[in-house]
């Protein structure tokens, strides 16, 4: 994929087909289950053809990705819009934390009932270290009070010794793949 492509509105004309680009989108989301390295640009794809085109730079909403694995095995991943414009590369990532968290406790309850073994805490890794500061640090910031239920969904879980979060370069962010447009090694 181009990674400096811009999509606009008003690049081009309307399709005379709009919906046969739906049909080829929905196609491309099928096809993201078994191919979750096509997801950013599906997603681009699929919110340029919605009504709202939010990707779009006016709106500087931020892209929530996560993957998770059990052991070496990928069990889910997922790239969304995030609904409420950030004011700052920690917030945003902060909101991708608390999304996070709340998937990881639902397939933690999945696990639980297949009996299946699960140690904790669960490693959560994330390339933002303030965001992992304000996870740990029990004061509550004047700068976080608009994060204020995100910060008590992601702090419950970390005092419960659920989640272990860590710091990790932003070049071995494997989430990254599902929030940018990367370059072909």
């Amino acid at each position: 994929m181009v990674t400096y492509l811009d999509l606009t509105n008003d690049a081009s004309p309307l399709l005379q087909e709009a919906e046969k680009y739906r049909r080829l989108v929905d196609r491309l989301l099928y096809l993201e289950f078994t191919k979750p390295d096509i997801t950013y640009v599906v997603q681009q794809l699929s919110h340029y053809c919605d009504a709202d085109w939010g990707s779009c730079k006016a709106t500087r909403k931020s892209i929530t990705g996560y993957c998770i694995f059990y052991g070496s095995s990928l069990i889910s991943w997922k790239t969304k819009k995030q609904v409420i414009v950030s004011r700052s590369s920690t917030e945003a990532e902060y909101r991708a934390m608390a999304s996070t968290v709340c998937e990881v406790q639902w397939l933690s309850y999945l696990i639980k009932d297949l009996d299946i073994p699960l140690s904790l805490p669960i490693s959560m890794v994330c390339d933002n270290q303030v965001a992992i500061h304000i996870t740990s640090n029990p004061v509550f910031h004047e700068h976080t009070k608009h994060l204020d239920i995100d910060c008590h969904i992601v702090r419950n879980q970390y005092r419960a010794g659920f989640i272990a979060p860590f710091h990790v370069s932003t070049k071995l962010q494997l989430a990254d793949l599902l929030t940018k447009a990367l370059v072909a090694p």
